[in-house]
């Protein structure tokens, strides 16, 4: 473990581990290529099939293992009680394609390059966005926005409340990609314009949206964080199927403010322009070309400091 803490330090992340995670879960050989471990109430299967990357399977089961981590502490419990992660191999290098699979027995499939290092999985968001996935129901897919936006954010928003990533890389990534998430000429709601941008910053945006309102309506005592554990304790998970309004009626009701549902009806049909420019300076942060400029003073700065702490 500490060649990782040294490699994500060089690499500009921190890294701290903290509460019921000091105690690193161990991990179980079950076959040659097979390896398991448990974590809180659940249980996490590895498959590593191909030689080549059996070859490095340490570097590999510890990324399966904070990312795991990461998702247990963002949402107080891993969200499914079995997963059968399934690492593959192609050609090249990094983390190269993920996809979650739900039902009574969930599967991630992810697919890693022949050359892959353990600077390339450090960086990886992919694994725990498809980690995400476990935690939310199916949907109908006109609200596809919603599983793929909330994996974007909560992706980024769980790995720096583990100080797996810096605050400064988390605002320079909003700030420069959240403008991908904003309506264009002719586009609809959130529900009616399937576009990539729409799709996973549109709904990572609406997210980012929510979670802000949520921690100015209850004096950042609570967050989208406590909306999806409620989700989490309705039974919404991905061994189930529910209705956006379903799930964001269960958010309400665990934040006790309404927020999901009126959010919703604003995007869901109608562009809802957001002037980023104005919230990312209510917020007190700005890009100075690669340098994020703080003002603690700004209106909303309270919210902005604690969006990634809890």
């Amino acid at each position: 473990m500490f060649r990782y803490l040294l490699m994500l330090l060089a690499l500009g992340y921190s890294f701290a581990v903290s509460g019921s995670a000091a105690v690193e879960p161990k991990i179980e050989s079950i076959s040659e290529r097979e390896f398991a471990f448990d974590l809180g109430d659940s249980r996490i299967s590895i498959e590593i099939g191909d030689p080549g990357l059996l070859e490095r399977k340490d570097m590999l089961l510890e990324w399966v293992r904070y990312s795991a981590q990461t998702v247990h502490h963002y949402y107080g419990r891993f969200p499914v009680k079995t997963v059968f992660i399934n690492v593959e191999v192609t050609s090249g290098h990094g983390v190269r394609f993920g996809q979650a699979f739900g039902g009574e027995s969930p599967v991630i499939r992810v697919v890693v390059g022949e050359d892959i290092t353990a600077e390339m999985l450090l960086r990886d968001w992919i694994l725990v966005h498809e980690m995400v996935h476990l935690a939310m129901a199916d949907v109908p897919r006109h609200h596809r926005w919603w599983l793929e936006g909330l994996a974007t954010y909560v992706e980024s928003i769980a790995r720096a409340q583990r100080n797996y990533l810096s605050e400064e890389f988390i605002w320079r990534n909003f700030i420069e990609r959240m403008p991908q998430g904003l309506p264009k000429i002719g586009d609809r709601g959130l529900d009616l314009t399937p576009t990539w941008g729409r799709t996973y910053w549109g709904g990572a945006l609406f997210c980012m949206l929510a979670d802000i309102e949520i921690r100015k309506l209850t004096d950042n005592r609570k967050s989208l964080r406590e909306a999806l554990r409620g989700m989490l304790d309705a039974g919404i998970s991905m061994h189930t199927s529910a209705t956006v309004m379903q799930v964001f009626e269960a958010g309400d009701r665990a934040t006790g403010v309404a927020v999901l549902v009126p959010l919703y009806q604003k995007m869901k049909a109608d562009p809802y322009p957001v002037d980023l420019d104005a919230l990312w300076s209510d917020l007190g942060v700005k890009l100075d070309g690669f340098t994020v400029i703080y003002n603690d003073d700004a209106p909303m700065a309270h919210v902005r400091k604690r969006l990634l702490k809890s």
